[in-house]
């Protein structure tokens, strides 16, 4: 209540600085929502996609089972690079697993991105919204006490009023930051793990179209 007092009543910063901290906060919980749906199916899919590949006959085969599993499109890309051809050109040059290690690698850096979308505005979000919220609480300080001095005489109850209102704003800050920080220590955690699976996934695919040209998988 005392930010809203804060913005109704205050000059112009005031207001940009409250206006910042909620959206901040807006953007991190969207984000922290999204992100939490997001890892949650693809944790499960990236598991299921890769084990449905090892289970096909071919790469054909494999892609069209990996497409019913794999939701947020990060099994498939890798699964496409191996396919990709670019004759006459340097892409072409060196042997096939040089090859496959370079459009692999392009493939993983798609998906990768695709996961870590957020985490920057987290980490951001983080660590400045308790600077933004203490920029308010001096300002709305450094106006308390002009009004003040304009009073003939100064009690504790006419400062703490002013002061304390002002000072909301640096809790208000923490309030917006340190969501952001567990939630971007995580998710992150999640992210790593899923960046784990599918960096061994193309480094299994990888060796085996290396030693293996042709469409088929090895059977056990």
């Amino acid at each position: 209540m005392g930010v809203w007092a804060l913005f109704a009543q205050g000059d112009l910063i005031t207001k940009l600085v409250t206006a910042l901290l909620l959206l901040m906060s807006v953007a991190s919980w969207v984000v922290i929502l999204w992100k939490t749906w997001l890892l949650r199916r693809a944790g499960g899919d990236v598991g299921r996609s890769t084990a449905a590949f090892w289970q096909s006959a071919t790469v054909d085969e494999a892609r069209q089972r990996v497409a019913a599993f794999d939701r947020e499109a990060l099994v498939l890309p890798l699964i496409a690079a191996i396919k990709t051809q670019a004759p006459q050109t340097l892409a072409s040059a060196g042997d096939r697993s040089q090859q496959l290690t370079r459009v692999l690698r392009d493939a993983l850096h798609g998906v990768l991105r695709k996961l870590q979308f957020g985490q920057v505005l987290l980490a951001t979000v983080g660590s400045t919204a308790p600077f933004v919220g203490l920029l308010g609480t001096v300002w709305g300080i450094y106006h308390a006490l002009i009004g003040i001095s304009g009073v003939g005489q100064i009690t504790i109850d006419k400062v703490a009023g002013p002061v304390g209102e002002a000072l909301i704003m640096t809790a208000a800050g923490l309030a917006v930051a340190i969501p952001a920080v567990l939630a971007y220590n995580v998710l992150g955690r999640f992210v790593g793990s899923i960046e784990a699976d599918l960096e061994g996934f193309a480094r299994d695919i990888r060796e085996l179209m290396a030693s293996h040209p042709g469409e088929r998988s090895p059977h056990p």
